[in-house]
């Protein structure tokens, strides 16, 4: 009988790491500069970010057409090396378009509910010394199958 009980798997405890690894393409973001919540609705944009057992990246670009010559295409990009304790998500931003970003942290609460994975936290902008505000931010993103 001891054998069988110990053969039976047992379930992860409540400390484990949120299981982050994958493709994902946000659905949504918002976030509060001066007590205003600004939600960016990704329509007419692309958003994914993949995140692997060290490291992620994100690359964000616009769905014009090639032969719209009238606007100037955004595309954004950046990766680098993360930590995960439990729920606690560190970003540390190697690379990025927005060159002033490299070399910064960003820390952030996810969770997993279904295929959605939510990320909430605050850009130190202002202390970090790269913006006029620290930004409250709600992002969420969908798993994307292979």
């Amino acid at each position: 009988m001891f054998l069988l009980t110990a053969c039976v798997a047992k379930p992860a405890p409540e400390t484990a790491n949120v299981q982050i690894e994958g493709t994902w393409r946000l659905l949504s973001s918002e976030h509060t500069v001066n007590d205003s919540t600004v939600r960016n609705d990704p329509a007419g944009t692309t958003m994914i970010k993949i995140i692997n057992g060290s490291h992620f990246a994100f690359m964000l670009h616009d769905e014009r057409v090639a032969g719209d010559t009238l606007t100037p295409r955004t595309f954004s990009a950046g990766g680098g090396r993360y930590t995960l304790d439990k729920d606690q998500y560190t970003e540390h931003l190697d690379y990025c378009s927005a060159r002033n970003y490299e070399g910064n942290d960003f820390t952030f609460t996810v969770t997993i509910h279904g295929d959605t994975l939510i990320q909430t936290g605050v850009e130190k902008l202002k202390t970090l010394g790269i913006g006029e505000h620290d930004v409250p931010l709600v992002e969420k993103y969908v798993r994307v199958n292979p």
